[in-house]
């Protein structure tokens, strides 16, 4: 089935498209890529989701296997390859995935002599933008220039952030680089939503990174926690998003609930 057999929500009035976004690696953008993804299709919201990270963490997490693509999103970046020929179905009845390979890694440098090369990514998404509710781009851990397409692209942003030691080290300068992007690139780009991941209420220290990011960001932060499971952690592994695999899991019913509050902000 194509992506464009499966409807899109009719409680839905325009597209979100959202860059999931830290440079900092290991704070879990490609686990809620994916679960958010899930989540949102159980909502009965249709969603794309561009893995635009060379690691491709979001297209195996979903099951695509990496070694047997003929093309990914560097083909479309690059090679002027429409990205709805990229389009691949998943797990996910209302879940499309755009795949990344370590190719991509390739892209930070081949695209500084491209013309336009901030808005690349931006341009591809356009002819087939209205086919979704939500459109998720899975940045890379860096502020380079596949971060800026990102950025370039996207109308909000959604920042993970662990609840660990050195939580907020680094979000000021993502936060100089999207006012950069603001000012340069994309006027409308804002702060959908800062989210708290890794999260173990046994600790103080986990319980203390929540009152720090809740002041620091405010009303911007999620009030839906997404808690440091095991079973989270396996998932990808199997190539399904954790309400296929483990269902019933704390780390499941989290992703739900984050799902629900997405769609109302949104």
């Amino acid at each position: 089935m194509g992506f464009r057999d499966v409807k899109r929500s009719k409680a839905a009035t325009s597209t979100r498209v959202i860059a999931i976004i830290n440079q900092k690696g290991g704070v879990g953008k490609s686990t809620t890529a994916v679960n958010l993804a899930a989540s949102l299709s159980e909502q009965n919201r249709k969603v794309l989701l561009i893995d635009f990270d060379p690691q491709g963490n979001s297209t195996s997490g979903f099951g695509i296997e990496k070694e047997e693509l003929e093309a990914c999103v560097y083909d479309a970046l690059l090679n002027d390859m429409p990205l709805e020929e990229l389009i691949h179905d998943t797990c996910c009845k209302k879940v499309f995935v755009v795949p990344a390979t370590i190719q991509l890694a390739g892209a930070e440098i081949e695209l500084v002599s491209a013309m336009a090369r901030e808005t690349r990514l931006k341009e591809l998404i356009e002819p087939i933008k209205d086919e979704f509710d939500f459109i998720f781009i899975d940045c890379p851990p860096s502020l380079g220039l596949l971060t800026i397409n990102a950025l370039a692209a996207a109308d909000s942003v959604l920042i993970p952030i662990q609840c660990e030691y050195y939580a907020l080290e680094g979000v000021t300068k993502l936060l100089e680089s999207m006012r950069m992007v603001k000012s340069r690139i994309n006027r409308n780009l804002d702060t959908f939503g800062v989210l708290l991941t890794m999260y173990d209420s046994r600790t103080s220290l986990a319980n203390q990174v929540v009152e720090e990011v809740r002041a620091y960001f405010g009303d911007t932060t999620f009030k839906t926690l997404i808690p440091r499971t095991v079973k989270l952690s396996e998932a990808p592994s199997f190539g399904m998003p954790i309400i296929q695999y483990a269902p019933n899991n704390k780390g499941a019913k989290a992703y739900v609930n984050l799902a629900k509050e997405v769609i109302r902000r949104a």
